[in-house]
């Protein structure tokens, strides 16, 4: 039973939702602070609301025209933070561990280098039954080695 809720936290993908919840979360507060910032502002001008802080106004005498430029610097900020430190201390400790401990796979041969191979071998077992010589060890490696990559795929 915790052998399956390793692996299933190995694969990844725990890692990997959470990782993407928690930048989601950061990029919407980067999207609600340039819509507060930029967006109600500008629709202000029509209207009154009042807010002061590092920006720019639109209209002067009307606070409801200020372009609120600090809750944006903010989030970003906030986001390359988060970022950062999920990075740091979630994916790549993960790929770290991924690599330590995940299996080498073998190579295993195309089918141009199979077919190469089994080319090699047919001529070689030509020659040998044409001129009738003692057959040839090298080709019966070949043909084993062929047998078993036939045999793994």
């Amino acid at each position: 039973m915790l052998k399956g809720f390793k692996d299933f936290l190995m694969r990844g993908n725990v890692i990997e939702l959470a990782t993407a919840v928690v930048m989601g979360t950061a990029f919407t507060a980067i999207v609600t602070s340039v819509t507060k910032g930029i967006v109600e502002p500008l629709l202000a001008v029509v209207g009154t609301n009042g807010q002061l802080g590092l920006g720019v106004q639109l209209v002067a005498g009307k606070p409801a025209t200020f372009i609120a430029v600090g809750p944006i610097i903010s989030a970003a900020i906030n986001f390359l933070m988060v970022a950062t430190v999920l990075y740091f201390v979630l994916i790549l400790p993960m790929n770290t561990l991924q690599k330590r401990f995940s299996r080498k796979k073998k190579a295993v041969p195309t089918q141009t280098e199979l077919l190469i191979e089994i080319r090699d071998l047919l001529a070689g077992r030509n020659e040998t039954a044409t001129t009738d010589a003692v057959v040839d060890t090298d080709a019966t490696e070949a043909q084993r080695r062929v047998a078993e990559m036939v045999h793994e795929r």
